[in-house]
């Protein structure tokens, strides 16, 4: 083979660059491959994490408005054996009284403790924030999934379409590659959702 015939070669088998210039389309779908797929299990663990934290929150408020209305019970049969029995010695009464207050203001102090952030307001308001970063990433994982699978079909077009030397196959693995790489911006970002 003499050094003409192998340069032609050469220009036959790279088409003037087209090889090179899918080889990098590839590479660029690989590359927001990589960045959906990590975007998506990033969305995932943390929708997964934040359930987790809004459910303790909400099992917390709801073990505090049991106590609380346990102590309220308490309190008003306190009250109602303080009015029925009038045998009680003026101390009973006054330790009646003493503990019927204790269990009342036990049972205000449960619906806000704003030092400790353990009242029910505030466990109200944790469970909600936690919620509202849960709703968020369950939004963004749809569309890291959607970009993986588009990424995922580009490569192998784009593959093909290096092997069997057919530009429409580069032409449809470049429009999805490129919706590819949107979703997963969209995923990070949320701009249009």
């Amino acid at each position: 083979m003499q050094a003409h015939e192998t340069g032609e070669l050469i220009e036959h088998t790279d088409r003037g660059g087209s090889n090179t210039r899918t080889a990098l389309t590839i590479s660029l779908c690989a590359l927001s491959l990589a960045f959906a797929s990590l975007g998506g299990s990033n969305s995932a663990k943390e929708a997964t994490h934040e359930n987790i934290l809004s459910s303790n929150a909400y099992a917390f408020y709801q073990a505090k408005s049991i106590r609380q209305t346990s102590y309220r019970i308490a309190a008003d049969n306190l009250e109602i054996q303080l009015l029925r029995d009038t045998s009680l010695s003026l101390e009973a009464k006054a330790l009646l009284k003493n503990k019927i207050q204790d269990y009342r203001s036990t049972a205000d102090r449960y619906e806000s403790e704003p030092k400790t952030k353990e009242g029910k307001k505030e466990l109200l308001a944790k469970a909600l924030v936690h919620e509202n970063n849960r709703d968020h990433a369950m939004t963004q994982d749809p569309w890291f999934d959607y970009a993986e699978g588009m990424l995922q079909i580009a490569i192998v077009l784009l593959s093909i379409s290096l092997i069997a030397s057919m530009p429409f196959l580069y032409l449809a693995g470049s429009a999805l590659g490129l919706l590819g790489f949107l979703s997963t911006i969209e995923g990070f970002f949320l701009i249009i959702s």
